[in-house]
């Protein structure tokens, strides 16, 4: 099925915005100097300025996105996996054709591509294929196509919000099992905007096989990835695979369509081909286990060059924190609360190429001028542990309180600078509009 909107036009990109913000009111804490480690403006790796990046549904694209202020100065490296084999020598025979042309032939059979620890692309593949769905749905007149992720064996199955949101307000949703033709009745269960996840059940049906989960915490740049999805909805049933490696980690994107959009934070970004269609399918592994859901793709520079090879998709680690609030069939409402600050998951490798004192936390790669938290007086290099009572370990937790409270509501915002532990008493502000 054609994964364009119904009347067949490709949809326009709208802007995206690499910014994730909250903001901050009157300053709560001493103007004493910072550490001296932390005295110096941080060098972090480089944050990338993208043109356009387009949730990967056939309906949904995005606004340019904004250079980071952590540097002055950014490039983006874009790392090429190939993937091959080594032809060795082999025996071949030689035929007359017709025409009398002479042509060569071989009798051995292609090689299979292999991934970092042995496993062939294909075996990989026979794994994960049982597990993946194509989905239409359709609603407010408009038909889209995206791909979901089966995670029980009694039919649940998790993919992007925006994949399903035409059917959000009485559409219809149908999954179509890989390998089949075949489009079954689906309910929606619950919905996170915010975070961009939605849980769909597939009806009256038993015996899936489940993905299995792997480790997003764990990822370094450079490890290879697969990514399988309906890109483009080219035959539902019969997804596309591609692979490549992690790019980068800890991107902030914001994508969304004419009349929405979502600020992404924590991303996994990767040089493996996604496309539209391919929303809410996996990123996997080298085992084959999930560790992202592929949700948006950079499109044209503000030059009109267009990007390559750079693809977004939200952390396993994120998703598994959702699923029992979705399950219990949650729909999450964002108020437009807003701190100020873009910011990204502590890692080991953060922690230990800056000698952050705290292991886990929302890292501050930048406070937004004009906000709340730069009234308030948060800096970069701050580690947010904690909002009002709520212990903060990730990014997500940071999103998954505020998004509970609305504008003007005063937050206490536990910090980490250097060595010391700070209370920061933060108003809540609305997200500024490009």
């Amino acid at each position: 099925m054609n994964d364009l909107p119904d009347d067949g036009v490709e949809p326009t990109p709208s802007e995206v915005v690499a910014t994730d913000s909250v903001e901050v009111n009157t300053p709560s804490v001493d103007e004493t100097p910072a550490d001296a480690s932390l005295a110096a403006p941080l060098s972090p790796p480089p944050v990338a300025t993208i043109g356009d990046v387009v949730p990967l549904s056939s309906q949904t694209s995005v606004r340019p996105a904004k250079r980071s202020l952590w540097s002055t100065r950014v490039s983006l490296l874009l790392v090429a996996a190939l993937v091959g084999g080594l032809t060795g020598h082999y025996a071949s025979t030689s035929n007359t054709g017709p025409g009398g042309v002479t042509i060569d032939a071989v009798t051995n059979k292609p090689g299979a591509g292999y991934l970092p620890g042995g496993m062939s692309i294909p075996k990989l593949i026979n794994k994960a294929l049982p597990s993946i769905v194509s989905i239409d749905v359709k609603g407010q007149g408009q038909e889209d196509q995206g791909t979901g992720m089966v995670i029980t064996n009694n039919g649940l199955v998790i993919t992007n919000n925006h994949v399903i949101a035409a059917a959000a307000n009485g559409g219809t949703i149908t999954v179509t099992r890989t390998g089949s033709t075949k489009a079954l009745p689906a309910t929606l269960i619950g919905t996170n905007p915010i975070d961009d996840v939605a849980l769909i059940r597939i009806n009256n049906i038993r015996g899936l096989t489940p993905v299995t989960f792997g480790d997003s915490n764990a990822l370094v740049v450079g490890d290879a990835v697969v990514a399988i999805g309906n890109a483009l909805g080219l035959a539902a049933g019969t997804p596309t695979v591609t692979s490549g490696i992690v790019s980068a980690l800890g991107r902030t994107v914001t994508a969304g369509s004419s009349s929405s959009s979502e600020t992404l934070n924590n991303m996994i970004q990767t040089d493996a081909a996604i496309n539209p269609g391919n929303s809410g399918g996996p990123l996997l592994d080298s085992s084959g286990d999930v560790i992202g859901m592929n949700t948006a793709v950079a499109g044209t520079l503000p030059d009109g060059t267009s990007a390559q090879n750079i693809g977004f998709a939200i952390p396993d680690a994120t998703i598994e924190s959702l699923l029992k609030q979705l399950r219990a069939g949650e729909s999450v409402v964002n108020h437009g609360a807003f701190i100020g600050v873009e910011i990204t998951s502590m890692t080991p490798s953060l922690q230990q190429e800056y000698g952050f004192t705290v292991s886990a936390g929302a890292v501050v790669m930048s406070v937004i001028s004009g906000t709340g938290a730069a009234a308030a007086g948060v800096k970069q290099g701050d580690i947010i542990v904690g909002i009002n009572k709520t212990t903060v370990g990730s990014a997500q937790d940071v999103g998954s309180v505020v998004s509970a409270l609305r504008p003007g509501d005063v937050v206490a915002l536990h910090v980490v600078r250097g060595k010391r532990h700070l209370t920061i008493n933060v108003t809540l502000g609305t997200e500024p509009k490009s």
